[in-house]
C-alpha cells in the first residue's frame, strides 16, 4: 500500500474552510476547491515511490492488474476527489464515449492546440461522474418537466421570459426544451443581461424555491446560465446520498462538501455560469433533452458491510464502509486497483493510520486489511 500525498486545487468557487476542516489543518484564506487522488497528469498523487502516474507507468500490470489493463489500458481509469464548493460551478455536460472520440479526432485534425480556450475535447474519453455528499450538498441535475420549468419562470413575472414560458408548453417535450435552451444561449447579450437582472431581483424577493437561483445570479450577474439553470432540477443531498451524472445530462454543483469520482477525462462542454468558452452548436449536439427525476442514489448493502453506490459504468466503482472497533478487521483485497479514503474517525489500512482526508493506493491483488472506527470510501473499477 502507498500512502498518498495529494494536491489541493484552488479554484475560485472553492470553500476556504471545508477541506481544511476535514483534514484538521489551518485554512490559508484562499479557496480550496478539490483534492485530487489518482494518477491524472494534471496533478498526480505522490507516493514514497514517486508520483502515482510514474509508479503505474513503470509496471501497469503489477499495479493495476492484467484484467484492468486489458479492459481500460495501462492507466488508472478513474480520478477520486474531495470537492468543496461555496459558489456554483459552471453549468455543464459531458460527452459519451463515441462523441468524445469523434470530437477529439476532429479537433486534432483541425490542429486546435490542446490548451486553446475554445477547444472542447482535451482527450478521447467520456467523463461520467458520481458525487456523494459528506455534508448537505446542493446541485442542479437534469431537466425539469417542461411545464414545471414554465411555471417556475412564469412565477417571476418577468415579461421577457414569457416567450420561453410559451415554448415550454409546446410538444414534444424534448423539442420544447431544446428550443428554449437554444433561445437562451443565442439571445442578444444585452437583452439577456437585463432579463437576468430582472429575474434575479424577483428570485431574491420571492425566496423559497427561487432562493438557489438568486444565489447563482449573485455569483454570475447577467449570465444566461442563470435562466438556463431554472430549467434544471434543484437537488439537496443529505450526507451519504449521491448523484450519478451520465453523458449529456446538464448539471452544476452549487454548495457543499462531497466525495467525487469520475472517469479520467477533462472533456466539458459549458452551458453558462462561466467566463469560459461556450460552444453552443456542439453543446446542443451533446445535451440529452430528456426531462427526468435526478435519481438520488443511496448506498446498497453488499457482503461484509460494504455499501455500494451502483452506477451503469465500469471505469469506477465507489463504496463505503462504516467501521467500528467491535467489528474487527475487514479484508478488502481485490484483483483490481483501489484508493481508500478516510472521511471520519480513524482507520488503519495495512501499516497506515488514516485520519479524515488521508488516503492510500492499493495495487491490484495486494493485501488490504482495514480496521478501526470511522468511515472509509473505496474507489476501484469493474472488470
Amino acid at each position: 500500500m502507498d500512502r498518498l500525498d495529494n494536491t489541493v486545487r484552488p479554484y475560485a468557487w472553492g470553500s476556504p474552510t471545508a477541506i481544511p476542516q476535514l483534514l484538521g489543518t489551518e485554512p490559508t484564506g484562499e479557496p480550496q476547491a478539490e483534492m485530487w487522488m489518482g494518477a491524472h497528469p494534471g496533478a498526480p498523487s505522490r507516493t514514497a515511490r514517486g508520483t502515482l502516474a510514474d509508479v503505474i507507468d513503470a509496471d501497469p500490470e503489477k499495479e493495476l492488474g492484467a484484467a484492468a489493463v486489458a479492459r481500460f489500458g495501462p492507466r488508472l481509469p478513474f480520478l477520486l476527489k474531495l470537492l468543496a464548493a461555496s459558489a456554483p460551478l459552471s453549468l455543464q455536460v459531458h460527452p459519451d464515449l463515441t462523441q468524445a472520440r469523434e470530437g477529439y479526432a476532429d479537433e486534432e485534425r483541425r490542429g486546435i492546440p490542446a490548451d486553446a480556450p475554445h477547444r472542447n475535447y482535451k482527450d478521447a474519453n467520456h467523463k461520467p461522474e458520481l458525487i456523494c455528499a459528506l455534508t448537505e450538498f446542493d446541485g442542479l441535475c437534469g431537466f425539469r418537466a417542461p411545464l414545471e420549468a414554465a411555471a417556475l419562470l412564469d412565477g417571476l413575472g418577468v415579461d421577457s421570459l414569457k416567450p420561453y414560458v410559451d415554448l415550454l408548453h409546446a410538444h414534444p417535450e424534448d423539442a420544447a426544451l431544446r428550443e428554449v435552451l437554444t433561445a437562451i444561449l443565442t439571445a442578444d447579450r444585452e437583452e439577456m443581461t437585463r432579463t437576468v437582472e430582472e429575474a434575479a431581483a424577483a428570485c431574491t424577493r420571492l425566496g423559497g424555491a427561487y432562493a438557489p437561483y438568486a444565489d447563482i445570479a449573485h455569483h454570475y450577474p447577467g449570465d444566461p446560465g442563470v435562466i438556463a439553470a431554472m430549467l434544471l432540477n434543484h437537488v439537496r443531498l443529505q450526507p451519504g446520498e449521491a448523484l450519478y451524472l451520465g453523458a449529456g445530462v446538464p448539471h452544476a454543483y452549487l454548495d457543499g462538501l462531497g466525495v467525487e469520482i469520475m472517469a479520467n477525462s477533462d472533456n466539458v462542454l459549458r452551458c453558462g455560469l462561466t467566463p469560459k468558452h461556450v460552444d453552443v452548436p456542439e453543446l446542443l449536439r451533446i445535451v440529452r433533452f430528456h426531462a427526468a427525476d435526478p435519481g438520488v442514489l443511496r448506498p446498497e448493502a453488499a457482503p461484509d458491510g460494504e455499501e455500494v453506490y451502483e452506477t451503469p459504468i465500469d471505469e469506477f466503482r465507489l463504496s463505503r464502509y462504516v467501521l467500528a472497533e467491535a467489528g474487527g478487521p475487514r479484508d478488502l483485497t481485490r484483483a483490481t486497483p483501489q484508493i481508500l479514503l478516510c472521511t471520519a474517525g480513524t482507520v488503519r489500512a495495512g501499516e497506515h493510520e488514516l485520519a479524515p482526508g488521508r488516503s492510500v493506493f492499493v495495487p491490484a491483488g495486494e493485501k488490504a486489511e482495514v480496521s478501526g472506527s470511522g468511515t472509509l470510501f473505496r474507489a476501484t473499477v469493474v472488470v
